[in-house]
């Protein structure tokens, strides 16, 4: 299958300064790759966003090593992962079961963000892994019958092409200009290796499947966090997330758009830390 992906010898070094393992697991035919900040606390598997390689939850994964035993995957189409023949929400909840039955993870914490906190409510909701907690950030509520997700996915692409051709940390800023540099330079040498039909296939299920077909059924302990001024959970949205889940606790984390983890580090790392504090005892 040809994907366009490519990943600069630079964004492969990357991996030299974080300090995690890289695990391989098989998901069917596909072979995914996880990053293992090891340990022997409780497990916690990130799932991160649509165009976002494990790399680029590296920050976050480090502040939680003190409690967890943290693990980030690189999803389907992204970072080292394979590309894959389709791309539900489904097919992503798959292969995190895949990656918590290979890696003998036991009742982890699953954290997603964006899409990553879509599939990790698939998965809880699914029940076909136990798990310990579940906390979703910032999920997209776009769906059949409801407002569009805010961001097109000509956007999504146009930001691809640019990384294909070369990009650069200070064309990226100008996308995302509240990120930390560091995660503008990762987002450069990385993005590349996103596979242009993942993002489309997965923007198109943003439009076409439903958050909330999952979210009533995610057992607790659950978390919804969400930032305070986020175009994807607005204030009817996360009213209707209480709403439909009424055991489940909510945070807002102010001055933070969608990218909550990015655009105020510290309030979102302790927001998460605030959600884990029960699951992590």
């Amino acid at each position: 299958m040809t994907t366009g992906r490519v990943l600069p010898q630079a964004a492969v070094a990357d991996l030299a300064d974080i300090p995690a393992v890289s695990r391989w697991v098989r998901s069917g035919p596909l072979r995914l790759h996880v990053l293992d900040y090891g340990g022997d606390r409780p497990p916690l598997l990130l799932i991160p966003g649509i165009t976002m390689p494990a790399v680029g939850m590296d920050f976050v994964a480090r502040e939680l090593s003190g409690t967890h035993r943290v693990l980030v995957a690189d999803v389907r189409g992204r970072g080292l992962s394979d590309s894959g023949p389709s791309y539900t929400l489904e097919d992503y909840a798959e292969d995190t079961e895949a990656v918590v039955a290979a890696l003998g993870l036991h009742r982890p914490v699953l954290v997603g963000h964006s899409m990553g906190a879509r599939i990790a409510a698939a998965t809880a909701a699914r029940g076909k892994v136990p798990v310990g907690a579940t906390v979703v950030v910032d999920p997209p509520l776009s769906g059949p019958g409801r407002a569009p997700y805010p961001t097109a996915a000509e956007a999504f692409l146009g930001q691809l092409a640019e990384a294909r051709r070369g990009t650069t940390a200070d064309e990226v800023a100008a996308a995302w200009p509240r990120w930390p540099r560091r995660e503008q330079e990762l987002r450069a040498r990385w993005l590349a290796g996103c596979d242009a039909e993942a993002i489309a296939a997965t923007h198109r299920g943003f439009e076409a499947e439903d958050f909330f077909r999952w979210w009533p059924g995610v057992p607790g302990p659950a978390v919804f966090v969400y930032g305070a001024d986020s175009p994807v959970v607005t204030a009817e949205g996360a009213a209707e997330a209480a709403a439909r889940n009424p055991a489940a606790a909510l945070r807002a984390v102010p001055d933070a758009g969608h990218m909550v983890f990015w655009d105020n580090p510290p309030a979102a790392v302790g927001a998460l830390r605030d959600a884990l504090r029960g699951p992590a005892s």
